[in-house]
């Protein structure tokens, strides 16, 4: 096979292959895929098999004392994530994103292999898993912070709309993909969560060393010290703050009045502060501010964090409802409410699936700024929609409710990512790409505290009453009740999410010996709980939906803002994606064994093409 190549490319831009010439970009885009699909299963499977972890290292979650391991394991991942991808898409830039991609790939897997292994029960468990998700975290952040570049250095501008939706739909699809397999997987065996990413990452990285190649143009730079280490320290600090603000804290029901949660908070935000001034003045920053001169790229990333804050505690707060009052009331134990959640929301999954890689099509075709706005409107009016369903809603309905939000997140993912990356410049796209991941993971975590805070507040008016009454009139001594019914409403929130039924452990034997057998089969029963809760969950809940619909709408009008953009027109939406999806997929298979041997040589592989940067009109 010949290795003569045509090299009538224009200065600047990789030459075409000869042969084979879009071989090279679904490659790319085969292996990214797998590395979002990777890391979102791993960020979500938790979210399901906590339960099965916490009881595998002998370790009860509820007490008050192991509040602070259930939130460290819960959400360091996406905390340490959120801190590292811009530091580490710069580093692609500087160094090369294919290299520091594929290392992120091996870290990760290294740190799943520690985590599969974990031996140790107790607070030393809990602690051991914190640290090795880190890690996992720091792989993970080299992925998130290069997957996008690379694809966009892989892809011509009008064709990225449609490979950064495939991509958008892994990282989506694996999120909850994660909680079915957290439920199929955790009451097997609790290491499976950890071991089942290890082969993934062991072909991934192996593949990616091998095919993989740098499209994009180096830049020789320093590292900026400074600016990292007061980004990291800033970021930290704020985000450190939302986790141990969600704890309670004296006699109050949670802890944002905490010396400490309020030194975190205001500490971190006096620090990112001068993060900014720090990055006006260096010579070669970190955080590349003047990127927000570009309209398409500022607008672009307000609009996602906007979106991620509304949608960041959606998961959580659709989790807990169908954990703690839905299932329970539909005939299903405690016990297996885990798994059937994530069943019941692969609606949400199927919505996004259909719309990111048409929207992300379409909007190479017409621009992005008509699909991105009308995602997030459709959003804001998905979630007042959620508001109109009782809590023990019919299941189609809220079915539908999951699908067109799915449709709606997908419909603007796609786009405003492949907007925000055609806008950069050819060697910047590392650090700019890793600047919208740090808006949209910060605000998750953000919106996770909102959310929490929000309900909490409503259960902590309404659930205390409800509960004593409920209680007494089951024949529990008035003390008991009484005692009960002051436990700390995020405590009710974190059984709920866990899959657990409190009334059982917070009585205990003696308590239900004294009512009888008859009224401790009520208390501890599917109904009791569920049923307590449902009113003040419910009033919080639809307050934490007005909050998100008003975000979306906002970052809507953003989204608007935008301009509107140069595009290029090819095939029609859905055959461009179907012969988007199939390739990925028969280049995937292949490198994975399953196709026959090419013999392609290096040079027939091509380097990709490079796409210049869409200019906002």
């Amino acid at each position: 096979m010949s290795n003569e190549r045509h090299d009538n490319s224009p200065p600047g831009r990789a030459a075409t292959p000869a042969h084979h010439p879009d071989r090279y970009k679904w490659i790319a885009l085969s292996n990214t895929t797998i590395g979002m699909l990777m890391a979102t299963i791993n960020g979500s499977i938790l979210l399901i098999a906590l339960p099965n972890i916490f009881r595998g290292i002998k370790l009860n979650p509820l007490a008050p004392s192991n509040t602070s391991y259930f939130l460290w394991i819960l959400m360091g991942f996406l905390l340490v994530t959120s801190v590292l991808v811009v530091s580490l898409g710069r580093v692609g830039d500087m160094f090369g994103r294919v290299r520091m991609y594929t290392l992120g790939f091996a870290v990760f897997t290294v740190f799943s292999i520690l985590l599969a292994v974990t031996w140790m029960t107790g607070p030393a468990g809990a602690l051991w898993i914190i640290v090795m998700r880190i890690g996992q975290g720091v792989g993970g952040a080299f992925l998130f912070a290069n997957s996008s570049a690379i694809i966009t250095d892989a892809f011509p501008a009008d064709e990225r709309g449609l490979a950064l939706g495939i991509n958008a739909v892994a990282a989506i699809g694996g999120s909850f993909l994660g909680l079915i397999l957290g439920g199929l997987l955790a009451p097997v065996q609790w290491h499976l969560v950890f071991l089942v990413s290890v082969p993934f990452g062991l072909f991934g990285t192996v593949w990616a060393y091998a095919k993989l190649r740098d499209n994009g143009r180096r830049v020789h730079a320093r590292i900026d010290w400074t600016g990292n280490i007061t980004f990291a320290v800033g970021l930290v600090g704020v985000l450190t703050g939302i986790v141990y603000g969600l704890q309670p804290y004296g006699g109050h029901t949670m802890g944002w009045t905490s010396p400490f949660v309020l030194a975190c908070l205001i500490g971190g935000a006096a620090v990112l502060v001068a993060f900014v001034v720090i990055e006006l003045h260096v010579d070669q920053p970190m955080f590349r501010l003047h990127l927000f001169r570009s309209r398409p790229f500022a607008m672009g990333n307000v609009a996602a964090l906007l979106g991620a804050l509304a949608r960041g505690g959606l998961q959580f707060m659709l989790i807990i409802w169908l954990q703690g009052i839905w299932l329970p009331q539909h005939g299903y134990s405690f016990q297996e409410t885990p798994l059937w959640a994530g069943i019941y929301m692969v609606p949400l999954t199927v919505g996004f699936l259909l719309a990111g890689p048409v929207s992300g099509r379409l909007a190479d075709r017409f621009g992005a700024r008509p699909f991105a706005t009308a995602g997030l409107v459709l959003t804001g009016v998905s979630f007042i929609l959620l508001q109109l369903l009782p809590m023990d809603f019919p299941y189609p309905a809220f079915a539908v409710m999951l699908l067109l939000v799915g449709i709606s997140m997908g419909l603007f993912a796609a786009p405003n990512t492949s907007a925000v990356m055609n806008s950069l410049p050819i060697d910047q796209r590392g650090a700019g790409a890793g600047m919208l991941n740090t808006f949209q993971n910060s605000a998750s975590v953000l919106s996770i505290g909102i959310f929490f805070t929000v309900i909490a507040l409503g259960l902590s008016a309404e659930l205390p009453t409800a509960l004593f009454t409920g209680l007494t009139a089951q024949g529990v001594p008035v003390a008991s009740a009484q005692a009960v019914s002051h436990i700390p409403p995020i405590g009710s929130l974190f059984a709920a999410f866990l899959g657990l039924n409190p009334i059982k452990e917070l009585l205990g034997p003696t308590v239900l010996h004294q009512v009888g057998a008859a009224h401790a089969r009520y208390l501890t029963g599917r109904s009791f709980f569920p049923h307590l809760i449902s009113g003040p969950f419910g009033h919080g809940l639809r307050l934490a939906f007005d909050m998100a619909a008003v975000s979306c709408f906002l970052g809507a009008v953003f989204s608007a803002l935008r301009g509107g953009q140069q595009v290029a027109t090819h095939l029609t939406p859905a055959a461009q994606a179907e012969s988007g999806l199939g390739a990925a997929a028969e280049v995937a298979m292949e490198e994975a064994g399953a196709g026959a041997a090419t013999g392609m040589t290096d040079e027939e592989l091509g380097d990709g093409e490079l796409g210049g940067a869409v200019v906002g009109s």
